[in-house]
């Protein structure tokens, strides 16, 4: 059993003094702190020695509960806690040899065949807790680049006393990612912005932290932006460090990144004490954060149109908490996280050469992952284990797939179900006050 702790108090990254402390629960229902930064824990408690000597023998459903119970402390009564966590992450997450030392940890085997899952189901089942006696309806608000937005629906569909609101960039989202989020009906609102996903992000903020809609309304965000969405994806770098331990070698996990929300997630696991020797940030053109680790500045920029759209992200919210995690000192990172940006040629390249190889399917962004492991391990050949994170099925990106392989894969039964059902989704300029009309 974990240590037994008092609640955990959150604080805004931008509260540097620790003055305005609050609860997991106020954290969660809120979503972005009143001054505009994003809650976390007031310090990370490191788990035992015990626990990763023996994580081995642990089962799936108590590394995850002795985790989150590790960030929470009492906030949640133990018994919910387990419940919310076993619920949460009841599907596999398999790891699969690809090549020599380079390992595939599929995180698309939940309802939604998205990483996703795992955070928007965690975070659903914890807000609808937190909300089970209130009498005022919680609005959810979402900004999504693909898969985000999925997983969320799925996740919060029919939760009483919610209702959620998807804003996805019109355009710039596969089909089948676009059916996904526009054919749920019931509490569920698809809303198609005339912008980039940027601009859904800055339209979800302006409504979090606008005075007067929040005066009768009660919002939140479903975000990674939202602590709720960022505690559980911690959970899986622990289950790759279980799955690979007793090949001897320090483990390298390459995360295809965007809005930075894993790879925060696996730098919270590192805080923990989990002994990862470090983490690649794998980028499509929109490389803010190599490019920070490379000369200092971090530079947001508009975001450019990739074939791993679910990646393309200017201005990356989570990396205000790697600063909060790590400082604003790009030499800091230099033996925990390296940078690699990779062009749409670099990506269909790696997916077909692994396939050539191996028979084994990339979607695009698990191709970048895929192509930062290759490239951080030039250096040093043979000494590490990498794991690339494979977030999403490759199904869900069947253009990408198809044009490059020249085959198209099987539709599991579970994302046909979508692609045969008719979009409802209701449209908005790139204006916030546009927006407010449609939710408020």
């Amino acid at each position: 059993m974990p240590f037994l702790l008092n609640p955990m108090d959150f604080y805004s990254t931008r509260d540097k003094q620790h003055a305005h402390p609050t609860t997991l629960a106020q954290a969660v229902i809120k979503g972005l702190a009143p001054d505009g930064g994003l809650y976390m824990p007031d310090h990370i408690p490191g788990l035992p020695a015990k626990f990763f000597e023996e994580i081995e023998t642990l089962p799936f459903e108590e590394i995850n509960f002795r985790v989150a119970h590790n960030l929470v402390g009492d906030a949640v009564p133990t018994a919910e806690l387990r419940r919310i966590t076993s619920e949460a992450l009841n599907f596999d997450l398999p790891i699969v040899e690809i090549e020599e030392d380079i390992f595939s940890m599929e995180l698309f085997h939940g309802p939604t065949m998205a990483f996703k899952d795992v955070g928007a189901r965690f975070m659903a089942l914890l807000l609808g807790y937190f909300v089970r006696d209130s009498v005022q309806t919680l609005k959810v608000i979402v900004a999504t680049s693909g898969d985000t937005g999925s997983a969320v629906a799925a996740g919060f569909f029919n939760v009483p006393g919610i209702e959620v609101f998807i804003l996805y960039p019109k355009g710039m989202v596969s089909p089948l990612q676009e059916k996904q989020l526009t054919t749920w009906g019931g509490n569920i609102t698809a809303i198609e912005v005339d912008g980039t996903f940027d601009d859904c992000q800055k339209m979800a903020k302006q409504a979090l932290s606008d005075g007067s809609l929040n005066t009768s309304n009660q919002f939140t965000s479903a975000n990674s932006i939202n602590i709720a969405r960022l505690i559980p994806q911690s959970f899986y770098y622990f289950h790759a460090f279980k799955a690979l331990k007793k090949r001897k070698k320090e483990l390298v996990v390459s995360v295809p990144s965007g809005n930075f929300g894993n790879l925060t997630g696996g730098l919270l696991a590192k805080k923990m004490g989990l002994p990862i020797h470090h983490f690649v940030a794998a980028t499509n053109d929109n490389d803010v954060v190599p490019l920070f680790l490379e000369t200092g500045a971090f530079t947001p920029r508009p975001s450019v149109q990739t074939i791993s759209n679910a990646m393309d992200v200017g201005n990356p919210s989570n990396f205000e908490r790697m600063i909060h995690l790590y400082g604003a000192d790009s030499e800091k990172y230099g033996s925990l996280l390296h940078g690699y940006r990779f062009s749409d040629k670099e990506t269909r390249d790696a997916m077909r050469k692994v396939y050539d190889a191996t028979g084994y399917v990339l979607d695009p962004h698990g191709a970048i992952g895929y192509l930062g492991l290759k490239r951080d391990f030039q250096s040093n050949p043979g000494l590490f284990t990498g794991v690339l994170l494979e977030t999403a099925h490759p199904v869900k990106f069947m253009d990408v797939v198809e044009s490059t392989l020249g085959f198209s894969p099987e539709i599991p039964e579970k994302m046909q179900v979508f692609a045969r059902k008719e979009k409802h989704a209701l449209s908005c300029e790139n204006d916030f006050e546009a927006l407010r009309v449609l939710i408020q």
